[in-house]
């Protein structure tokens, strides 16, 4: 057993992300809700705002704009949106000019700032625009791990020139941010099943909404399918708690756009759904080959509700609409999910540490459960005797797969590590690299959460290998090293 860690030399760039108060997206604002308070206070809000004469409803609409139209994309359709959710409070007699409506809706909005606390957990991804670049350079799309007030995830981007060589630099990420506007899903009736079997539901009632609906259905479907239930199945006792279940499970997946003149980097995945209102955690980005050899990019991620975790994952094939769905089966059942670029052996496969401590290895069934995970890398270690875990999707090289791992130590102090997987079998370890590829350095250990560096997945261009990784949650720093140094590094595992 390894008591220490002296790491290889990889190289650590200057440029460095901190997180940046100025990016803030506006959120409803209710008033005594935020705090539990038994009295709702809209109603008295909304009194006091129809007080105020149409001049000063103007004048106050417009002191407004000027303060934070400039902030935020279309403010007059949020406000308006705003208004609209609290309405119902305005007596129905009462005629309120559209000024008044949108003042309104400005009383019931704020900022948050997205990541006022934390920058972290990046993960990086060829771009879907490749346009105006100088010969031997490669546009990447980062994820970011934003963490503002309440500790409340949500998920941004940037982007990011790398190469020729070792040259990187970022591009701007300057300008108003904007959360995605969900859209009717078509939900998949696979997921549903899956999900039940988790629930261990299987009665009359659920049977006949599974028989009924088609594979693809949306809202409307759904609705329709549940309106037509035969009444003798209505009255049996189990039935209203399975249809509440059941309509928790179809919620519980959305989906969500951005205009497409928005950029990337303005883009935010924000929690949508109640399992995911405490935040969206450690999105892992990859980009993957379908079965029809068509290119997209899925990432899990975990969705946490204040008490309890589940996994996600995003689907997309262009990084503006995204389609999110949850995680099903025995190892979906914690966090750390990563995904397979591609199938292998014609298989879906995953990372994932379905234990909380060990490294392992999951496929998809037919049901679309992720079956028990074969292990992979247990502690074993100094430097990782507490925990081991994925640092993103394994990297598809000549060599086998590249995985990029984690392992916690002594302090709760975090080291980055690799390991080899066999290409047409990944559930073989062939190589691993014993010492540490990165440690946090006396800068690097400093911050929001000390002594920890955490990166959510790497990527390989011409020839080099690319870490983007975050040092105790308050900056993100970038790596690399010749990937054949690197695999050189590993020693065979027998």
């Amino acid at each position: 057993m390894t008591a220490t860690v002296n790491t290889i030399d990889i190289t650590r760039h200057s440029i460095t992300m901190e997180p940046d108060g100025r990016r803030v997206v506006i959120k409803l604002f209710v008033p005594g809700e935020d705090a539990h308070s038994t009295h709702n206070r809209t109603a008295c809000m909304i009194e006091r705002v129809l007080r105020l004469d149409e001049h000063e409803i103007g004048m106050m609409l417009d002191d407004v704009l000027n303060r934070f139209s400039g902030r935020h994309h279309n403010i007059l359709s949020v406000f308006q949106h705003h208004y609209e959710v609290v309405q119902h409070r305005v007596p129905p007699e009462i005629d309120l000019s559209p000024q008044a409506r949108t003042l309104i809706g400005a009383y019931f909005s704020h900022e948050f700032s997205v990541e006022a606390a934390a920058l972290c957990n990046p993960s990086i991804i060829p771009h879907p625009d490749q346009g105006n670049l100088a010969p031997g350079e490669l546009r990447a799309a980062l994820s970011l791990r934003q963490i503002g007030e309440g500790h409340i995830s949500s998920i941004g981007f940037c982007s990011v020139v790398l190469g020729p060589g070792t040259a990187i630099r970022l591009e701007n990420r300057d300008g108003p941010l904007a959360i995605g506007q969900r859209v009717g899903a078509k939900h998949m009736k696979h997921q549903l099943f899956a999900a039940l079997g988790d629930e261990d539901v299987d009665n009359e009632a659920s049977s006949y909404i599974l028989n009924a609906l088609p594979a693809r259905y949306d809202d409307a479907e759904f609705e329709d399918t549940l309106s037509h239930l035969p009444p003798e199945l209505l009255a049996r006792p189990t039935t209203p708690m399975t249809l509440d279940l059941i309509r928790r499970i179809v919620m519980d997946d959305y989906a969500v756009t951005f205009p497409a003149t928005m950029p990337l980097h303005q883009r935010v995945l924000w929690p949508t759904t109640p399992s995911e209102s405490r935040g969206i955690e450690d999105a892992r980005f990859v980009q993957v080959i379908d079965p029809d050899e068509r290119p997209a990019y899925q990432a899990t991620y975990t969705a946490y509700d204040g008490f309890n975790i589940s996994g996600r994952v995003i689907y997309s094939r262009d990084l503006r609409h995204f389609e999110v769905t949850a995680l099903h089966g025995p190892s979906a059942r914690n966090k750390g999910m990563a995904l397979f670029p591609r199938y292998v052996q014609g298989k879906k496969m995953a990372l994932c540490r379905s234990d909380g401590e060990t490294l392992g290895l999951t496929i998809r069934d037919d049901q679309h459960r992720w079956q028990p995970a074969g292990p992979l890398l247990v502690p074993n270690r100094g430097w990782d005797l507490i925990q081991v875990g994925n640092c993103g999707s394994p990297i598809e090289t000549e060599a086998g797969w590249l995985v990029l791992t984690h392992g916690v130590g002594p302090m709760r102090r975090y080291v980055i590590g690799a390991m080899l997987l066999d290409l047409d079998n990944p559930e073989r370890v062939i190589a691993d690299l014993p010492q540490g590829l990165i440690e946090p350095d006396e800068i690097e250990r400093e911050g929001y959460v000390p002594n920890v560096l955490y990166s959510c997945g790497g990527m390989v261009h011409d020839g080099l290998f690319w870490l983007p990784y975050a040092s105790s949650d308050v900056r993100i720093s970038f790596a690399s090293m010749p990937l054949d140094l690197l695999l050189d590094r590993m020693v065979p595992v027998r």
